[in-house]
């Protein structure tokens, strides 16, 4: 944990030393997102929406049924996972598509996996307002155990930097990665319980599920929000345990790679 506090506190001072250059990649990707759309950002919010209710009709009658407030437990699983995809799939290409940047001058290559997460994390508080009016209108009890919600959040953000930093280097040496990531995630999404509930599950095979980092958010998130209980220190653990080997992970890979990436790109 201290080596994964460490790595952050650099990534600040240097972000904080390339702070002009920071600030103009994360307003670059929002412009290209969003360039030459009607609603703009309101694509942030209209987007998940839109994904929300094609879920709600297609497995409303085959899941929903037992389960309360169906419509919030399948916007919190929606929301993270998206979140997830998103940072992880951007992250992919910040090196790639950054390449006529740092072959040019001397910046930290980290700097622009930094920058596409920002502007995936702002883009994801967007939503999360929408995610709470929802389930107020859903019928939820607003209580302090929503403010729990934000450490799953922190905690999958930390992950999404770390599995990013690995993607990104794999992606200037071997291209077929993209493809294969596409596989993993649809895979992932079915394992992550996002329209299902896996208590008709054995215990032993519920435990499996908790080796999902994403799994783990969204039950938490889940919890804080529904339930309105905050999960044991079990959980806890977990998803700081999950964002501190990724993110340990990422800095060696970007360390041992560094050098490399001139020739690859």
């Amino acid at each position: 944990m201290s080596r994964a506090a460490d790595a952050l506190r650099r990534a600040g001072q240097t972000a904080q030393k390339h702070r002009f250059l920071f600030e103009e990649l994360v307003k670059r990707d929002f412009k290209q997102k969003y360039k030459r759309t009607v609603l703009g950002m309101g694509w942030s919010i209209l987007s998940p929406l839109l994904t929300l209710l094609v879920m709600r009709l297609v497995f409303t009658r085959f899941f929903g049924r037992n389960l309360p407030h169906y419509t919030t437990y399948l916007f919190a699983g929606n929301l993270m996972f998206s979140f997830f995809r998103e940072s992880t799939t951007g992250g992919m290409n910040a090196l790639m598509a950054n390449r006529h940047i740092f072959t040019r001058i001397n910046v930290p290559k980290y700097i622009f996996l930094l920058t596409k997460n920002v502007s995936v994390v702002i883009n994801f508080f967007l939503t999360l307002l929408v995610f709470f009016a929802f389930a107020l209108l859903d019928g939820v009890t607003p209580g302090l155990t929503w403010l729990a919600a934000i450490y799953p959040i922190l905690c999958l953000a930390a992950f999404n930097i770390g599995v990013g930093l690995v993607l990104s280097a794999l992606f200037v040496f071997f291209r077929d990665i993209a493809y294969l990531y596409d596989v993993f995630i649809m895979l992932l999404m079915y394992m992550s319980a996002i329209f299902y509930s896996i208590d008709a599950y054995a215990p032993h095979i519920q435990r499996l599920f908790y080796l999902n980092p994403v799994f783990c958010a969204i039950t938490y998130v889940r919890s804080a929000v529904i339930d309105h209980a905050v999960p044991g220190a079990g959980l806890h653990g977990l998803l700081a345990v999950y964002a501190a080997l990724a993110l340990l992970v990422g800095a060696w890979v970007y360390k041992k790679k560094n050098h490399e990436f001139l020739y690859y790109v």
